[in-house]
């Protein structure tokens, strides 16, 4: 064991070398657009929690009452008896939203996206995924045994080639498999493009939509909505744990068959417990307060449109585009010391961002990637730039 740890300490000391280490910033408060570290109070920038519900008191007071009507955890898979009536009621009230015939919840959506393709796809099968798709896709297609392509970032070129090549082989089935929003540019994928060389080649078309559901779209229904192809995307996953309360949990929402498939051969859900009774309830909540309401939805859209505007003018380098993921480019050699050195800085003064650079991102890419909440207030957009402008000046 000592040569192990010795070789492990070795691999640690070269990721420090690389200035690639990861260093969790301890929070002492709960999730909000204000919070408190270690390091003293922040204005946060950089959560998933884009409808400000992670501390929202009707969810915390849901979740609290599940710890008595329902109990602290299940302690057991679906199966075996793991499964509450509320589980139910929450992936009818997912579907429903969704607008699909059913859904099933997942631990995460890493396990969602984990487990998918090798219930659905053969080795006569293929899978064509975009070349920017989420890990938890890329490692849920290494499981299954089908045919894999991959194509450029929303090029709809390269999509059409690929679809070309699976059908030249004689694919049984092929599923075309896309992020609806990309966490580290905040480019959403052109849906209508795609499932239109979908139906072309006669192809399924999946969307993890992680990074949309709750806030895109009119209704908060997701890129699908946003796009108005909501009845040509054959299969939606997503998450608990970003804009729809910022817990824990992930579903698959699709057609009957594929919900019940899943349950019979999914091995993170025939594996792994059932979400857990409080966040089940917090989720479905939460869920109500995204669909029944769209005052945050504007409170969002504004808020980021705002960000854009500011930093624009005040000279900054921007990734275009229309989702509250708006990322702060860094570019070349230096611009990963750049962007870290920016971070250390904003939070010195109080705003709390994180700075991306290789291998998260492309070398030369560097980015601080900001997330806007509609929990923020117009000061505290106005805040954040303030800040950016005042780490530059110290930075260069």
């Amino acid at each position: 064991m000592y040569a192990v740890k010795d070789q492990l300490r070795a691999e640690l000391d070269q990721i420090e070398a690389d200035g690639l280490t990861k260093h969790e910033r301890l929070i002492t408060t709960p999730q909000s657009s204000h919070i408190a570290t270690t390091a003293g109070e922040a204005l946060n920038f950089c959560a998933n929690n884009y409808l400000g519900l992670a501390d929202h008191p009707q969810i915390v007071d849901a979740a609290r009452k599940a710890l008595d009507d329902w109990g602290f955890g299940m302690a057991s898979v679906r199966f075996i008896c793991g499964t509450q009536t509320q589980h139910r009621e929450l992936e009818t009230e997912i579907a429903d939203f969704l607008g699909t015939q059913d859904s099933i919840l997942f631990p995460s959506c890493f396990d969602a996206n984990g487990g998918i393709f090798e219930v659905l796809l053969g080795p006569e099968d293929a899978v064509i995924s975009d070349e920017l798709n989420h890990a938890s896709i890329i490692d849920g297609v290494r499981l299954c045994k089908a045919s894999r392509y991959r194509y450029k970032n929303r090029d709809m070129d390269d999509l059409r080639a690929q679809l070309q090549a699976a059908s030249d082989q004689g694919a049984r089935r092929t599923l075309v498999v896309t992020d609806g929003a990309f966490s580290m540019d905040g480019y959403l994928a052109p849906l209508p493009q795609i499932c239109d060389l979908a139906e072309e080649f006669g192809a399924l078309v999946m969307v993890d939509d992680s990074h949309a559901t709750g806030f895109l779209g009119e209704g908060g229904r997701g890129t699908p909505e946003h796009f108005g192809v909501m009845d040509r995307v054959d299969i939606v996953t997503g998450t608990l744990g970003k804009a729809l309360g910022g817990g824990s949990g992930g579903f698959v929402a699709a057609h009957t068959e594929v919900v019940e498939l899943l349950k019979q051969r999914a091995r993170p859900y025939l594996f792994s417990n059932a979400v857990a009774p409080s966040v089940v309830a917090g989720s479905l909540a939460a869920l109500r307060l995204a669909r029944d309401s769209d005052e945050p939805r504007r409170a969002l859209r504004r808020n980021a449109e705002l960000f854009r505007t500011l930093m624009t003018e005040e000279g900054f380098e921007l990734l275009p585009g229309e989702h509250p993921i708006v990322p702060v480019m860094f570019p070349g050699e230096d611009g990963a010391r750049r962007a870290s050195q920016t971070a250390d800085a904003m939070l010195a003064e109080g705003v709390y961002v994180i700075a991306f650079s290789y291998p998260v991102v492309p070398r030369g890419k560097a980015r601080i990637r900001v997330q806007l909440s509609a929990a923020h207030s117009e000061e505290d957009v106005r805040a954040c730039v303030a800040a950016f402008v005042s780490a530059r000046d110290k930075v260069g």
